[in-house]
């Protein structure tokens, strides 16, 4: 009730301070999101003044000396085991690009539900007021004694890779880029079961992905991790290679570990005689293009809302299409591992995500549907209940083979 009062709820805008916003009542989208998707609720009740006394002074006082004198004990007595900060700085929000942080919240706001929904994790949206990558990290930093894992967000190219290598360096609890590592994971499960489908193994494929930001970066080296035959980055100017003198830190970097065919040229040359693609960067692939593809070739064109490719094209050459929409078969969507991904982290008190940690994600989420393939099922439905427990437990089981694991 409490929360009522300082923000009614209301399905139309009427009133003071409604100003120009749009009418609820035409709208189901704001009227859902009006006064938050998200609040925060007490685990304990306070109903009286017994209550009140344990739940805060003179109780709490003990909790907090313990916990003075065993700093781990945090984990065991506030919420820090199961509390994930979801941060952005609303540079690279959807699709919609740099709107600002208060803009952003609404997606914040959703991803943290779906922590909770699909993970059983609590997370808390906090968006920056700062695009500055050294005020980004010491804010975090200063943050992070109240949470136990930091989940970054909708944050820009180049800046992310350096935001998240430095908080991994200076935090000791997780630290994950969902935009980067959350498809990267998915888009991995969906390959394996899609090269499974079609009677070969990853070793087998050659892969070009059309976008080298956050996702395609991420994509690109954890299909290196897995075995993949070959893969080439492509970027608007063409095939990231060791040869270009036009290249960032990051897409250098990518040079020296991709393209072992030593392809230089355009998109459209990469394409040719290639099993996979995977498009993480919007455009249009023309589809002479496309059908110059080695046969069964897989397309994941995973651009929001219109694909690189259109299934209906991708369909008259490939053996499997996936995109990033909900209305096609074999969605690319990160709630799929990343729930799960901090679920089993958390579990562990992990003190980072590992590679082996991403690529025990994706080998468990694959599994899922492994005995049930069809060219429209190589990967889980978001609401499949087998999804979050098989990607924890993976998890958290490679958290301990590796060594990251606190108990």
């Amino acid at each position: 009730m409490a929360a009522e009062i300082v923000n009614p709820r209301s399905d139309s805008n009427t009133g003071a301070g409604a100003g120009s916003a749009p009418d609820d009542a035409f709208d189901p989208a704001f009227a859902l999101h009006r006064g938050g998707k998200m609040a925060i609720q007490a685990t304990v009740p306070v109903r009286d003044k017994d209550d009140l006394s344990l739940a805060y002074t003179p109780g709490v006082a003990k909790v907090c000396s313990a916990i003075a004198d065993q700093p781990e004990l945090v984990y065991d007595y506030t919420w820090k085991s199961q509390v994930v900060a979801v941060v952005t700085d609303g540079t690279a929000v959807l699709g919609l690009g740099d709107i600002g942080p208060e803009a952003s919240l609404p997606v914040m706001e959703g991803k943290a539900i779906l922590f909770k929904q699909f993970g059983g994790v609590d997370a808390v949206p906090i968006a920056l007021g700062t695009t500055d990558t050294d005020e980004i990290i010491e804010t975090v930093v200063r943050m992070a004694p109240s949470f136990g894992g930091v989940n970054l967000e909708d944050i820009s190219a180049p800046r992310c890779f350096e935001i998240e290598r430095r908080l991994q360096e200076r935090l000791d609890i997780p630290v994950f880029h969902d935009d980067q590592h959350g498809t990267a994971v998915v888009t991995l499960a969906a390959l394996r079961n899609a090269a499974k489908l079609t009677d070969r193994s990853l070793g087998q494929l050659r892969a070009v992905i059309s976008g080298a930001g956050a996702a395609g970066v991420a994509i690109a080296k954890i299909l290196i991790e897995a075995g993949i035959g070959d893969v080439a980055v492509c970027d608007r100017k063409g095939i990231v290679s060791t040869d270009r003198g036009d290249l960032t830190d990051v897409k250098r970097d990518v040079a020296g570990f991709t393209n072992k065919g030593r392809l230089t040229g355009s998109l459209e040359d990469a394409l040719d005689g290639a099993d996979v693609f995977i498009g993480v960067s919007g455009g249009t692939v023309p589809e002479e293009a496309v059908a110059k593809m080695a046969k069964d070739s897989l397309i994941f064109a995973m651009a929001n809302p219109t694909p690189e490719i259109h299934p209906e094209i991708a369909h008259k050459y490939a053996a499997v299409v996936a995109t990033g929409r909900s209305d096609y078969p074999n969605q690319i969507n990160n709630v799929l591992a990343f729930p799960g991904i901090f679920a089993g982290a958390m579990q562990v008190r992990a003190t980072r995500i590992t590679e082996g940690m991403k690529l025990a994600a994706a080998e468990a989420l694959a599994a899922v549907v492994a005995d049930e393939l069809s060219s429209d099922r190589v990967i889980p439905s978001p609401f499949d209940e087998r999804v979050a427990p098989a990607v924890t437990a993976a998890v958290a089981a490679a958290a301990r083979a590796e060594g990251v694991a606190r108990r």
